[in-house]
């Protein structure tokens, strides 16, 4: 007969769960392919929030270099005659428009005479001629002049004079490098100088970094600022090989020079019988950022364009459009920003994989919570299933004894036996089958009040030999009716050990019975007890018929019963082994098992020394 009933595949909840993992799975890659997206947009707008941000810490820094620069045009006849009140005024106005006025250190203001303005600590100098220094000043100028109105590495500006008649004899416009005029650009010579020496310091101790916290101020991008020889003028951090957005620094384009707008530099318009001044500039409209002009060759790297129109009352506008070289080949300084993660790219590629990351976790998460589920209901099924093949098992079992006990009852009451040695034979036989009912009574109730956790272990120092001892005894009678040859090995030296005797005699009982239960007619058993490695082990080995592989981490679960062991019709009901687990578990110790099919198995209950 087999017991148990048919276990039949769960299609449906195969089919369900297949569903919530595809539609994840689908997520998943919806999920992939929005990211991807969404870090291309993100990437374009901050790489559009840096070159925005750059620019506006080069026009920032670049303003207060023009307003100095654009503000001591004076008129250079004034110059020459140590007249320095037209100077005055105009560092009087550039203190109070600037944010710095601790940025120029002095200035020198010379003519082609040797005669000199020169202002320093606060006071305006006029040496008398000669002046060796000014002489040694005008040849530096003249010979920066070459490379431009800016040098000392950017520390010093030479801002040329002209006196106010002075014309500009033509006015290159450049369209295209193949329009570019081979000829010179004549521009007037410059009548004198003022030379202006900005702080160092100011410049990268107070300048600089205060741009950059204005425009980078949360620490998501470097700055750094180098020359034209590559050196290192301010950084907030060491930069790698890219860079996410640059801008030329000490740029001399008149960009936003409202509040230092000079007028008076561009060449007026007289009219008959009027003062010359009566020329009104109503419009000038910046279509670049440098302007280059030069006495050499233009030249053909990206020129720009930029506008200015003027208008005399009643007249039309005039229009002068001046060619312009690119910024950042002609600039002094540069300034080169980057992300802090490296690059743009580098940023967005470490948030996508990060968000990817997160994405993917959650999905395993959810995987794994649903195949978590699953394998728990499917196991809590096989378990419902498991309690109910040890109801009927065990019905099978108590029907055997009190079906011998009721006939044997029945046959003494209705004067069968009548014989005296009769009535003792099954008084005997009433006797045994109610042991045996007792026995599993009283195992199911061990591992009830094991498993509710209210079973009482009274642990105390105690001898594991004596234990094991009193269990062959208890055992005696059954070995006997099976003709075992039993072989012991009993420590007599064994070392105490907390324990709760009647549960050890408990443990060895069982397994002594499931080597005779499953003994398949070899009728060898061998109890032994050892002392090794701080721990006492209790070992029962037989010659059955053994334990498959795939049933040894299943033997010690409650009401499992190996599915040959039902077929073969052994009797049982799958928690002789559970219950030796949960005392030696009670114990701080462990049972294992080791077995090869057809061979025999070796049980090993350990315990720890006290």
């Amino acid at each position: 007969m087999r017991l148990g009933m048919k276990r039949t595949t769960p299609w449906l909840t195969i089919g369900i769960v297949a569903a919530i993992v595809g539609l994840l799975t689908v997520f998943m890659a919806l999920l992939y392919t929005w990211q991807q997206a969404a870090s291309v947009a993100e990437r374009e707008q901050l790489q559009r929030r840096a070159e925005a941000d750059t620019k506006a810490f080069a026009d920032d820094f670049n303003r207060e270099i023009q307003g100095a620069f654009f503000n001591f045009q004076v008129d250079p006849s004034k110059i020459a005659v140590g007249d320095a009140s037209e100077l005055q005024e105009r560092h009087t106005f550039w203190l109070n428009n600037t944010a710095y006025p601790t940025l120029i250190l002095e200035f020198v203001a010379f003519t082609s005479e040797s005669r000199a303005i020169r202002y320093s600590n606060g006071k305006i100098l006029i040496p008398k001629p000669p002046d060796e220094e000014t002489n040694k000043l005008r040849e530096q100028v003249e010979n920066s002049q070459r490379s431009g109105p800016i040098f000392n590495n950017g520390y010093t500006l030479a801002i040329p004079l002209h006196h106010r008649n002075d014309k500009v004899e033509r006015i290159m416009i450049r369209r295209t490098a193949d329009e570019i005029a081979e000829s010179p650009m004549d521009l007037p010579k410059a009548a004198g100088f003022v030379v202006v020496f900005l702080s160092e310091s100011v410049i990268k101790e107070k300048i600089l970094p205060e741009l950059a916290a204005k425009h980078f101020p949360n620490g998501d991008f470097k700055v750094a600022v180098t020359d034209r020889s590559g050196q290192i003028v301010f950084q907030t951090a060491k930069l790698s090989d890219s860079r996410d957005a640059k801008a030329a620094l000490l740029d001399l384009t008149p960009d936003h020079l409202i509040w230092v707008a000079n007028r008076e530099s561009l060449p007026p318009k007289r009219t008959p019988g009027g003062s010359g001044e009566s020329e009104v500039v109503l419009n000038q409209r910046i279509e670049t950022r440098t302007v280059t002009p030069s006495n050499g060759p233009a030249k053909a790297e990206g020129g720009e364009t930029f506008t200015i129109q003027m208008k005399q009352a009643g007249e039309s506008k005039r229009t002068a459009v001046i060619s312009s070289a690119s910024p950042l080949s002609d600039s002094q300084w540069q300034l080169d920003v980057e992300h802090a993660a490296g690059s743009i790219e580098a940023f967005i590629r470490g948030e996508r994989n990060r968000n990817l990351a997160i994405g993917f976790g959650i999905y395993l998460l959810l995987l794994g919570s649903i195949i978590a589920i699953v394998y728990s209901s499917l196991r809590a099924k096989a378990y419902a299933q498991r309690q109910i093949d040890f109801v009927s098992s065990v019905s099978h079992e108590f029907r055997t004894p009190l079906a011998v006990i009721y006939s044997a009852g029945e046959n003494l009451a209705d004067g069968v036996a009548r014989d005296h040695g009769q009535v003792a034979r099954y008084g005997d036989l009433i006797k045994g089958e109610g042991k045996k009912l007792t026995a599993m009574v009283e195992q199911i109730l061990e591992f009830a009040g094991a498993r509710s956790r209210k079973k009482q272990y009274n642990l105390a120092a105690g001898d594991v030999s004596a234990a094991v001892a009193k269990a062959l005894v208890d055992s005696e009678p059954l070995l006997k009716e099976g003709g075992f040859d039993v072989e012991t090995s009993i420590a007599d030296s064994l070392p105490s050990a907390q324990i709760d005797g009647e549960s050890i005699e408990t443990a060895v009982r069982n397994l002594i019975q499931n080597a005779v239960k499953y003994s398949n007619g070899t009728r060898w058993l061998r109890v032994s007890t050892e002392n090794g490695g701080g721990s006492i082990k209790i070992v029962v080995e037989d010659a059955g018929i053994g334990i498959a592989s795939s049933d040894r981490k299943k033997i010690f679960e409650p009401f499992f019963r190996a599915r040959d062991v039902v077929d073969a019709q052994i009797h049982g009901n799958g928690l002789g082994l559970s219950l030796v687990k949960e005392i030696a578990e009670a114990h701080g110790g462990k049972v294992s098992v080791e077995s090869d099919p057809g061979k025999g198995s070796k049980f090993t209950l350990v315990l720890p020394q006290s």
